[in-house]
């Protein structure tokens, strides 16, 4: 039986904020500006995944990629923000939501193109085995039993 939080109200700012990402070199350039809070995380929520990011300008979401186990669902909530998928960019305004199926190979990511900063919720499966493809780049996500490892699109292990 999983304890419960004392508090299941939670105020995101009091989450820590992890900047960058856990790409490996030198696919990690661009994410000095991203700043991400893992929500779900914080109220022990197991089940799917919810993380509040801002994004600096110039900084990016993410490589582009996509899912084969795990959907993703993407609420702006202060933008403009760029959506980069296989159909060229779209831009996202306060409000926007976006999905991208698990399964559909159509590698996506979000860039701020702004001024200012920009912040969206995204919301994931949490599947414990799963892959991610990036189709701009040779890199390969694989995870196992919860973990994620990087490999190239051949399989070889790169560091991280």
């Amino acid at each position: 039986m999983k304890t419960a939080f004392p508090h299941p109200v939670l105020d995101p700012s009091t989450v820590e904020a992890r900047r960058g990402t856990g790409y490996p070199p030198p696919h990690d350039e661009g994410f000095e500006g991203r700043l991400k809070r893992r929500l779900t995380q914080a109220l022990g929520l197991s089940q799917f995944g919810v993380n509040l990011v801002t994004l600096e300008p110039g900084a990016m979401s993410s490589q582009r990629h996509w899912h084969a186990k795990e959907d993703e669902f993407v609420y702006v909530v202060r933008g403009p923000i760029t959506l980069v998928t296989d159909e060229g960019a779209q831009e996202l305004t306060d409000g926007m939501v976006v999905g991208f199926p698990a399964g559909v190979a159509n590698g996506h990511h979000l860039v701020n193109r702004s001024n200012g900063p920009v912040t969206y919720l995204e919301v994931g499966t949490r599947s414990p085995d799963e892959v991610a493809e990036y189709p701009d780049i040779d890199l390969r996500a694989v995870k196992e039993d919860g973990v994620f490892r990087f490999t190239t699109k051949a399989g070889t292990p790169l560091p991280g």
